[in-house]
């Protein structure tokens, strides 16, 4: 009797319980009322019933998709904003499952949904960049996915800083839950994409030798189109950062929120150094230098708009052990100079192609981890010019 009391739904049954929650959040006209259903419908209670929650939301968003209902993928950001990152992470994989995986040429369908409801894929963007690390092979996000998410930004930048935008802020976050912008993750992306798509293809041993085939594939890295792709992202990337110094200043959090922190950067410099490490750098020279090229743009432009709160000597220190680079010796090097525009916030950090007022010798710092392989040191020497590719 129990066992048939409870029974599970069938594919029919669900798909009619799927459409009549659709229904609901459409009809219902009070946003705050959709607000409490959703919350109270899917909001994890941390017993065995999670499972079949997740399960139930992510074919509610993936249907909410295909038939454009706003009003759910509303309700879905802000079930996106207020829980724990782990939870976000399997709604993202539900809904790139159903939209990049198993069906070819849907993701148009997902792809539109941008002008519908730009909160929801700025929320989408954070979890997706939560999900796809880089950090193995299987962490690579799909083609599709990143020539979705590249092709949202492009067309509007600002579309990362909307939940940021609109949401009250105090300048402590909750520890946790996805940060208020996808920016960090998508640092990650542009910075580690060279050094993880190389991974990716490198030869791999067959008794103790290299396959010959392997070996000539493992030359192409990145394909065009994903380099490109990323090279987008980067420039959109930085294009958004170079705005933050406004918009932090409109909510009076310059100097007080960093959007990136330092702590996540720590993390990704180490993967850089172990990828590194991992390739053989007479093979990955191209891939090395421009990640660490994007690595040192990113850092000076985030450090110059307020969205990174650290100082030169803990960027030395991070940076310490990472393989030479004529661009992020330049940025972690060259001295402060306070800014003579009385306009301009204090602690202001010059562009890196304002001439540095002199040059100086870096002390040098003990590795913070002395078992790990560590690079030569950074030698900045008087008088010496370095080259370097401008933000433009």
């Amino acid at each position: 009797m129990t066992s048939q009391r409870f029974q599970r739904l069938n594919s029919l049954q669900e798909l009619q319980l799927l459409e009549i929650m659709c229904n609901y959040f459409q009809e219902q006209t009070k946003d705050s009322v959709r607000q409490i259903i959703f919350s109270s419908l899917f909001s994890p209670q941390g017993n065995k019933a999670d499972d079949s929650r997740m399960s139930l939301l992510g074919k509610l968003v993936s249907m909410a998709v295909a038939v454009c209902r706003i009003p759910v993928l509303e309700c879905a950001a802000s079930w996106l904003q207020r829980t724990p990152v782990v939870y976000c992470v399997r709604l993202a994989r539900a809904l790139v499952d159903d939209y990049c995986c198993l069906v070819p040429g849907s993701v148009q369908t997902l792809k539109q949904i941008f002008s519908a409801s730009p909160r929801f894929c700025c929320q989408f963007i954070t979890s997706v960049t939560a999900l796809y690390d880089l950090s193995s092979d299987d962490l690579i996000p799909p083609l599709d996915l990143l020539e979705m998410i590249v092709s949202w930004i492009f067309e509007d930048p600002r579309l990362i800083l909307i939940t940021f935008l609109n949401t009250p802020i105090a300048a402590n976050l909750p520890i946790g839950f996805l940060e208020l912008t996808p920016l960090i993750g998508l640092i990650r992306w542009c910075v580690k994409s060279p050094l993880a798509y190389k991974r990716k293809k490198k030869p791999s041993l067959s008794n103790g030798h290299v396959n010959n085939k392997a070996a000539k594939d493992s030359g192409v890295g990145m394909d065009r189109d994903s380099h490109l792709l990323y090279s987008k992202l980067h420039l959109s990337v930085l294009q958004v950062l170079l705005t933050l110094q406004l918009h932090l200043t409109e909510k009076n959090l310059y100097g007080r929120l960093g959007l990136i922190l330092f702590d996540h950067m720590v993390p990704l410099v180490e993967e850089i150094n172990r990828l590194a490490d991992e390739l053989n750098p007479l093979n990955a020279s191209q891939e090395i230098e421009l990640s660490l090229d994007r690595l040192a743009q990113a850092l000076q432009v985030a450090m110059a708009s307020g969205a990174l709160l650290c100082t030169r000597d803990d960027l030395r220190t991070l940076c310490s052990r990472l393989p030479h680079n004529n661009l992020l010796q330049l940025v972690i090097s060259g001295p402060v100079q306070q800014s003579p525009h009385a306009a301009l916030p204090p602690g202001f950090y010059p562009h890196i192609h304002t001439p540095p007022l002199g040059y100086g010798a870096v002390p040098a710092h003990p590795a913070a981890h002395p078992a790990l392989p560590t690079h030569p040191g950074h030698t900045f020497i008087s008088g010496v010019t370095f080259p370097f590719r401008p933000i433009r």
